[in-house]
C-alpha cells in the first residue's frame, strides 16, 4: 500500500514537471515525446488504482505484489526508452523496482526482480542498436565494448542491490518480528496489570507531586462511591480522600475517617511515594466500616454482658428489701389513726417504690432476657398491629405516622420484636416532636428481613451514635437509657443486628436486619 502510495507521489510530481514545462513554452506544440509521456503518465495511474483496489479487496495479496513489481518494471523501462536508454539519467528506476519487489516480495523476489531489470535494459540496449526500437531523445553510438559495458555495470549494480536489499528487508523482518513479540508481551502484560488492578479488593489511587488524581481502581470507585460521579482525574486527592497525604508521604498504616456519598467510611490506609515518577504517590485502603462497626457491636456485648450479669445480681439484692419497705407502707396507710400528712408521705413512698420496681424489673428484663421462643409469622401484619396499638399513645397523635410494609415470613419471637417496635416508635415519637414524621418500613434485601423505623428529627449528635446502644446512657432527661440497650439485644438474640444513622438532613433511621427463615 505504501509502495503505491508513493508511486502515486512520484508520478504526481512527473506530471506536474511536465506541466510546467510546457506552460513555460505556450507557442510550442507538444511533441510526440510529451504526448507519450502523458500516455505512460495515465496508465501508471489506472495501473496504481487496480492494485490498490486489488488490495483494498484483501484477496491475492502476493499477486499484487507481483503485479506491482512487473508494472514498475514495464513503467521504468518505458521511461528509460523515452529518455535514451544508454543515456537515460532514469536508469536509477530500476533499482527502485528491484528495492520495491525486495519490500514486498522478499530476497528472492528481489533477486528475480534483479534479473528481469538487467534483461529488459539488455534487449533495450539491443533493440535500439540493431534499430528495432528508436529512442524518441535519440542516443549517441553505442558501440559493442559500451553496449557490454552498460549490460554488466547495470547488471552488477541490479544484483548487488537485490542482495543488499534482501538483507536488509530480512533484519527489518526479524527485527519487526520481534517488536510485533515485545509487543504483543507489553500488551499483555498491561492487560494482566489491569486485570489485576480491577481485581484488587482494595482501593488504590495514584496522585502526581502536585497530588492531583492520575488514576483510580475499580474497589476505590465502589469503596467512596465514585460511579455515575463527575470526573475526577485531575482533580486533588484531598477531595477524594481528605487528610490523606498528610506532612509525611512516607507513612505507616492508619486509619481514616472521610464522608463519601455512600455515607461515612473508616478507611484503613497505606500512602506511599513512587520512585522514578517525579514525587508520584500511591494511596492503598481497605474500606474498614463494617470491621470496626462488628468489633464495636462485640465490644457493646461483652460490656452488657458484665453489666448485665452486675445489673441481676444488684436487682435481686433490692427486690427483697424494696418489697419489704412496701408492704411496711401499705400497713402505715391503712392505720385508722394515720393523719393526713403522713398519708401524703405515705403516697409518696408507695408510688417511688413502684417505680424503682419497675425500674428493677427493666433491668432484670434487661440483664436475663429470655430466650426467643420464634415460630414462623408475617412481620408484616406483626408491625403493622404494633403501630395500629401505639395510635392511642398521646405522642403519637403529634406526628405524622406512614407505613410501607411488604409481607415477609420470618421465624421470630412475636412478644420480642414487637417489644422492640414499641421501644424504637416511642422514641421515634419523642424525637420528632409536634409536626414531625415517623415511618415504618419493612422489605426483603438479599433474602434478609429489613425493618426500619424513620423519624424526620435527626437529633442524636455524631458523638452519641456510637453509644446510644450502651446501657443506661440516654440524652433525654428522665430517661433510664434501657430502651434501645433491650432492643439491641433482643434483636441480636435473634441472630440479627440493629443500626442507627442520623443526620439533619436525612433524619434518623433504626434498621432492624433479621436473618433469613429457617
Amino acid at each position: 500500500m505504501w509502495l503505491a502510495v508513493f508511486r502515486t507521489v512520484a508520478v504526481s510530481l512527473s506530471l506536474v514537471a511536465v506541466a510546467v514545462r510546457l506552460f513555460l513554452q505556450p507557442l510550442a506544440e507538444p511533441s510526440g515525446a510529451d504526448k507519450l509521456t502523458f500516455t505512460v503518465i495515465g496508465l501508471v495511474y489506472l495501473f496504481t488504482l487496480v492494485c490498490g483496489l486489488m488490495l483494498r479487496g484483501g484477496w491475492a495479496v502476493r499477486l499484487a505484489a507481483v503485479v506491482q513489481v512487473v508494472g514498475d518494471l514495464l513503467v521504468a523501462s518505458v521511461l528509460v526508452l523515452l529518455t535514451g536508454v544508454g543515456d537515460s539519467p532514469l536508469t536509477f528506476l530500476y533499482l527502485l523496482a528491484v528495492i520495491g519487489a525486495s519490500i514486498v516480495l522478499d530476497g528472492r523476489g528481489a533477486l528475480v526482480a534483479a534479473g528481469a531489470s538487467a534483461l529488459a535494459y539488455s534487449l533495450l540496449l539491443v533493440a535500439v542498436r540493431a534499430r528495432w526500437l528508436e529512442a524518441p531523445s535519440g542516443m549517441g553510438n553505442l558501440s559493442q565494448q559500451r553496449l557490454l559495458f552498460l549490460v554488466g555495470s547495470n547488471l552488477l549494480a541490479l544484483v548487488l542491490i537485490a542482495v543488499l536489499a534482501g538483507y536488509l528487508t530480512r533484519q527489518l523482518s526479524d527485527t519487526g518480528g520481534r517488536l510485533s513479540a515485545r509487543e504483543a508481551d507489553l500488551k499483555n502484560l498491561d492487560l494482566l496489570q489491569r486485570q489485576i488492578l480491577a481485581c484488587m479488593p482494595s482501593g488504590l489511587i495514584t496522585c502526581d507531586a502536585r497530588g492531583r488524581v492520575t488514576f483510580v481502581n475499580r474497589a476505590a470507585h465502589s469503596i467512596l462511591g465514585l460511579e455515575g460521579a463527575a470526573p475526577f482525574l485531575d482533580t486533588p486527592v484531598e477531595s477524594l480522600l481528605p487528610g490523606a497525604l498528610g506532612t509525611d508521604v512516607h507513612q505507616r498504616r492508619r486509619e481514616l475517617s472521610v464522608q463519601t456519598r455512600a455515607g461515612p467510611r473508616t478507611l484503613g490506609l497505606t500512602v506511599t511515594g513512587l520512585e522514578g515518577t517525579g514525587g508520584g504517590t500511591l494511596v492503598v485502603f481497605q474500606d474498614l466500616t463494617e470491621l470496626r462497626r462488628i468489633e464495636n457491636d462485640l465490644r457493646r456485648a461483652d460490656q452488657l454482658a458484665s453489666l448485665g450479669t452486675l445489673s441481676a445480681q444488684l436487682a435481686h439484692e433490692i427486690r427483697n428489701p424494696l418489697a419489704a419497705m412496701r408492704g411496711s407502707a401499705q400497713l402505715l396507710v391503712q392505720a385508722p389513726d394515720v393523719d393526713p400528712t403522713s398519708a401524703r408521705l405515705v403516697d409518696i413512698l408507695l408510688r417511688e417504690s413502684d417505680r424503682l420496681s419497675k425500674l428493677v424489673d427493666d433491668f432484670l428484663r434487661f440483664a436475663r432476657p429470655p430466650p426467643p421462643l420464634k415460630r414462623e409469622l408475617d412481620l408484616a401484619v406483626l408491625a403493622r398491629e404494633t403501630v395500629e396499638m401505639l395510635r392511642a399513645d398521646p405522642l403519637a397523635g403529634q406526628v405524622r405516622l406512614e407505613q410501607a410494609l411488604t409481607p415477609l415470613r420470618v421465624s421470630v419471637d412475636a412478644d420480642q420484636i414487637r417489644q422492640v417496635l414499641i421501644n424504637l416508635l416511642r422514641n421515634a415519637f419523642q424525637a420528632a416532636g409536634p409536626g414531625g414524621r415517623v415511618r415504618v418500613e419493612l422489605r426483603e434485601t438479599d433474602g434478609q428481613g429489613r425493618l426500619s423505623v424513620w423519624d424526620s428529627a435527626g437529633s442524636i449528635p455524631e458523638a452519641h451514635l456510637s453509644r446510644i446502644f450502651e446501657p443506661f446512657f440516654s440524652t433525654r432527661e428522665g430517661g433510664t437509657g434501657l430502651g434501645l440497650s433491650t432492643a439491641h439485644s433482643l434483636v441480636r438474640a435473634h441472630g440479627g443486628t440493629l443500626r442507627v444513622s442520623s443526620s439533619p438532613r436525612d433524619g434518623t433511621e433504626f434498621l432492624i436486619h433479621l436473618p433469613p427463615r429457617g
